[in-house]
């Protein structure tokens, strides 16, 4: 069995569109003007997690998030096996790039 699925609801990123109640309704509820509102605490049951994920994949803006360490699909978020990201060490040294704007 695979582990719970829990979501967020960014409202601050929503702009309208509807698309999470309209695959999801017993997760997302739109409001006078059109914006969603997450139903519940986030936790989602076993059986309805195809339609909100649907939700999240389709939501234009990305306001719909996982939470958790896997990403979507239940695959292993980039990165997770990792304690901390390695940065690659830039050379400047011989860049062609210029280093002034000039208008």
């Amino acid at each position: 069995m695979s582990e719970p699925m829990k979501i967020k609801l960014d409202r601050t990123m929503c702009d309208g569109f509807g698309i999470c109640a309209r695959h999801a309704p017993e997760y997302f509820s739109l409001d006078d003007w059109g914006y969603a509102s997450l139903i519940g605490d986030g936790s989602v049951r076993e059986a309805d997690r195809d339609a909100v994920m649907r939700a999240l994949m389709d939501c234009p803006v990305h306001a719909i998030i996982e939470l958790g360490e896997h990403g979507p699909l239940g695959q292993p978020a980039p990165g997770a096996a990792s304690e901390e990201a390695i940065e690659p060490h830039l050379n400047s040294e011989h860049s062609e790039a210029i280093s002034e704007f000039v208008r």
